[in-house]
């Protein structure tokens, strides 16, 4: 058991860290590119901010799921790379098929990877609304009558 809690505390602290890094990467590029296109001025020009950001995210959360497919595959705890690969990506999304399980040695490693993916999710949908809501671009515009003249 100590194996996995040092592990997984290892993998936490590495994954937040480079999702803060990734975050922290797309807000200065955000802010360093911001005055050239003036995403303010232009509906085109939110959707690409928005495009950009989300595939900056998926990228961060594609770096994260590879790392604890290697520790899986390093460990020993799946036999093959892509069968590591595959089931990361599935405990990380908690998507859970369990067509692949761990033996009981790791168990508590993959449930802590689980649990650290949801909080990565949350943390990008978070800065995704964050960015979404700068933008106005889901301003209530659609909302208003217009004028009756």
């Amino acid at each position: 058991m100590f194996a996995n809690l040092a592990l997984a505390t290892f993998m936490v602290s590495l994954t937040v860290a480079i999702h803060l890094g990734g975050l922290l990467g797309l807000l200065w590029i955000l802010r360093d590119r911001a005055h050239r296109f003036r995403p303010h001025e232009s509906r085109l020009a939110q959707l690409g901010v928005i495009l950009f950001v989300v595939l900056g995210l998926v990228a961060i959360h594609t770096v994260e799921i590879w790392l604890y497919g290697a520790a899986f595959w390093a460990i020993g705890a799946v036999s093959d790379f892509e069968s590591a690969l595959y089931f990361s990506t599935v405990t990380f999304t908690t998507l859970g098929y369990g067509d692949i399980v761990l033996d009981g040695k790791w168990r508590l490693f993959g449930a802590i990877e689980a649990g650290n993916g949801l909080i990565l999710f949350g943390w990008s949908t978070a800065f995704l609304l964050s960015v979404t809501s700068r933008l106005r671009m889901l301003e209530h515009d659609w909302l208003e009558r217009p004028d009756a003249r």
